[in-house]
């Protein structure tokens, strides 16, 4: 918040300031107006969710106003809140993003809760684990099992070099130095045995990107979305890596684009491996594809 916030005669308080921008917000078509407005114009005022409801009734200074707009306004051009503020909650952990990372979404925790269901039916979650993440950004995937299991120890990989900086600060920050970062393709560079193989990889085909939503289109890194021509790319690179980094008995578990659960399994039984169902999303999509190696 600014030192000191010159306040005007009339000046507005910071619930009408918020109700504004969450109806510019609703207008723009915008499901998560009045949750955004809140997240934006607290973390504009230096204010968490208590503060900012104790001082919904504060006036506000023309320079504070001036950084609530700014921010707001990156809203209105469909910026995720996400990128503006700098984090985003994963499985309860907050995670820093920027532009080199995608934002870690619910659906993705589907992924992580395929995971430890995999790890727990094969025996306690003290026991030591170790857990590859092929493309993981800002870490996220590998940090949230890392903090439920705490003896396994892990590697993420990633094409980029500024994601791998982001995941490792993200490590730092979390205390879960069990958790390594290598720039690499995929699972170019690994080398097995792996107790759990995770990876929400690329997989919009390139001539669908253009019609994604904005916030996606227009702010994820491309090469996080691009599964190729037809959405499998990274799959057949992960079908053709993970049988021989699994260690006996193994699990790999990647995320699903809607639709792909029969093709990316049928891939993985090719490749020697064995996929289960897959899991299923709070809105009832197959999302994450479980593969045991035999």
């Amino acid at each position: 918040m600014p030192a000191a916030a010159e306040i005007d005669v009339g000046a507005r308080t910071i619930a009408a300031v918020r109700r504004e921008w969450a109806k510019k917000f609703r207008a723009r078509g915008i499901d998560s107006a009045e949750l955004d407005a809140r997240i934006l114009v607290g973390g504009a005022l230096g204010l968490d969710r208590a503060a900012l409801a104790a001082a919904d009734g504060r006036r506000l200074g023309r320079d504070e106003e001036a950084v609530i707009a700014a921010v707001a306004e990156r809203r209105l051009a469909y910026e995720p809140v996400a990128r503006i503020v700098g984090w985003k909650e994963f499985w309860s952990l907050a995670l820093r993003v920027d532009a080199s990372t995608l934002v870690p979404r619910p659906e993705t925790e589907t992924v992580v809760e395929a995971a430890l269901a995999a790890i727990d039916a094969a025996g306690p979650r003290t026991r030591p684990l170790r857990i590859a993440d092929l493309g993981t950004g800002s870490g996220a995937i590998l940090l949230a099992l890392l903090s439920e299991l705490p003896n396994a120890s892990g590697v993420g990989t990633d094409v980029s070099v500024a994601a791998l900086f982001v995941a490792r600060e993200n490590a730092r920050r979390l205390r879960l130095d069990r958790a390594q970062f290598l720039a690499c393709d995929m699972a170019a560079a690994l080398r097995g045995p792996f107790d759990i193989i995770v990876s929400n990889p690329p997989y919009i085909a390139s001539c669908e990107i253009a019609a994604l939503a904005p916030d996606v289109r227009n702010f994820d890194p491309r090469r996080a979305l691009d599964g190729g021509s037809d959405g499998f790319e990274f799959y057949r690179s992960i079908a053709a890596a993970a049988p021989a980094l699994l260690a006996p008995g193994g699990t790999l578990i990647v995320e699903l684009g809607t639709g792909q659960s029969q093709a990316v399994g049928a891939l993985f039984a090719a490749g020697g491996l064995v996929p289960l169902p897959a899991r299923p999303d709070l809105s009832g999509i197959p999302r994450a594809l479980v593969a045991k190696r035999a």
